[in-house]
Formats: structure tokens, sequence, C-alpha cells
């Protein structure tokens, strides 16, 4: 059998294991097309057993990758870098990530370092780019005042703290609205969400 007809025969059964290893289709065609580039360069008539080769190689390039994804994330965490993971969220597919998990890890530093209109705040300007004008409507209060909200959130979040307790109040229903504010490009559900964490007193009267 040539190489081509190699490649045709096995690429659907290699995409399919990548795909249920990593969860993002993109990402399972990239990882088995270089599975394939790197198997040519060895020499294919070198190897007995193409296709055990061939399955144990992409199953090893998806742990790597998925290795790689967690260990930028870890780096992110440990960072608290929380404009930069919010933003990875919102930009990046979540197909292939532990979405919840990692988003409600994420709110959950938030909760813990800031008060909720300072938390409002920062992820309303620094994730959803609300200008000063747009938070001062949203949250009925000045634009002084969201400026201060903003440069006090961003000090405390880059100040040492102790370890985060993870065992937080349950921030289901805040991810499901950033998800939300994501996909649709709507915040309106997520102002929602912040100001009933605390922040009712803030909000317009109806």
């Amino acid at each position: 059998m040539n190489h081509e007809k190699t490649i045709i025969l096995y690429r659907p059964l290699l995409e399919a294991i990548a795909y249920n290893l990593v969860r993002c289709k993109a990402d399972a065609e990239d990882i088995v097309q270089e599975t394939f580039l790197k198997w040519l360069t060895l020499g294919p008539q070198k190897i007995e057993n193409t296709k055990a080769y061939l399955i144990k190689a992409v199953k090893n390039n998806c742990i790597n990758h998925l290795n790689a994804l967690r260990k930028k994330k870890e780096e992110l965490f440990n960072q608290h870098n929380l404009s930069e993971l919010l933003g990875r969220f919102k930009e990046t597919s979540f197909a292939h990530l532990d979405f919840d998990v990692e988003m409600a890890k994420a709110y959950k530093i938030l909760q813990a370092k800031l008060e909720p209109l300072e938390r409002a705040v920062y992820v309303l300007k620094e994730v959803f780019d609300f200008d000063y004008e747009a938070l001062q409507e949203a949250l009925d209060k000045k634009k002084d005042h969201c400026r201060q909200l903003f440069c006090r959130a961003k000090k405390k979040l880059a100040e040492e703290t102790s370890k985060i307790n993870f065992e937080l109040p349950d921030t289901s229903k805040f991810v499901e609205s950033f998800r939300k504010a994501c996909y649709m490009g709507n915040a309106v559900e997520l102002v929602n969400e912040l100001q009933k964490e605390g922040i009712s007193d803030s909000i317009k009267k109806s």
C-alpha cells in the first residue's frame, strides 16, 4: 500500500480517536496531519505495523496537546492574571476546554479578592470592553466612581494573597451568563447576574 492510500485509509479513524481525546475538530485534524508528516519523515517502510504506530502516535500527540493547554491555564491561574484569563475564554472555542470548571475557578478568584461592585466593573470593562459611560448606565454609578472601582480592582488583583479557597459560593449562574455574553455578544444577562450578587442597591430603580 502506498503512502497516499495509507493516509486515505487511516485518516478517518485517527481523526475520530483524536477528537474523542481533545474534543475539538480543528485540533484533532491538526494533530492527525502532524502525525502523518512525522510518519513520512521517519520512513514508513521501516515501520512493521503502520496502523498500530499511527494510533499510538496520535494518542501521544493528543496527550501532549492537552498537557500543553493545561500548563498554559495553570500558568495563568498562578499569575492571577484574570484579565488575560477571562479574555482567553472569551476568544477560545469552548468545545475542547472544561469551561464550566475553569471559568468558575477564575471567577472565584474574583469573588475572593474583589467587592461586588469592583468585580462588576472589572469584568464588564476588562473583558467586554464597556467604557465608563456604559458602566455608569449599567450600574448607576458615576463615571469617576467606576474609574476608581476599576483601578482599585486591578490593584487588588495584582497584590499577593494567600492561597485562594475554591470552596466559595456556587458560580454556575455567572458562568452561564458569561458564556452567553461571549457567544451572543450581549451582556445584558451578565449585567443582571452581577447585579444580583450584592449590588442591587446600585442599579437603577424601575
